[in-house]
């Protein structure tokens, strides 16, 4: 068997067993394998393959793994659902007391309480949306003339 057959059965068996851990490293080693397996193709000696095996791990691990799972961790860019609406701001349709009232979201009607319970905000006040509790807006009032949605 060729050098670079073998080196290609090692590149397949890593990444299988990457896909069985999901360790991100197996992976990077079954790369260095692929390019130690080119190396061996274009007629290379067994020194140089370990060579190429050798530095493409290094590099893999060291540089590749640590800014993959950097970007694995970070939190998706677009906010949706029930997140997306807090920050914006809300128009308040009835009084909006701690057992209750109504307010407008972006165009939709949401059952709303204030924030902090010891207020009451009066309809046709434009507030805040604090945190999506629920199915029920946590409003704050914002200083400043009141206008529909």
């Amino acid at each position: 068997m060729e050098a670079w057959v073998a080196w290609l059965l090692v590149a397949a068996l890593l990444g299988l067993a990457e896909l069985l851990t999901l360790t991100l490293a197996l992976g990077l080693l079954a790369v260095a394998a692929l390019a130690a397996g080119a190396t061996g193709a274009l007629g290379l000696p067994p020194v140089a393959q370990a060579a190429v095996f050798a530095l493409g791990s290094v590099a893999g691990i060291v540089i590749v793994r640590p800014i993959a799972r950097r970007h694995i961790r970070q939190p998706p860019l677009l906010r949706s659902g029930t997140a997306a609406l807090v920050g914006r701001e809300a128009y308040t349709l009835t009084e909006v007391t701690r057992a209750g009232g109504r307010a407008r979201i972006g165009g939709e009607e949401w059952t709303a309480r204030p924030y902090d319970p010891d207020l009451v905000i009066p309809a046709g006040s434009t507030t805040d949306v604090l945190a999506i509790d629920g199915a029920t807006a946590l409003l704050y009032p914002v200083a400043g003339p009141a206008a529909p949605d």
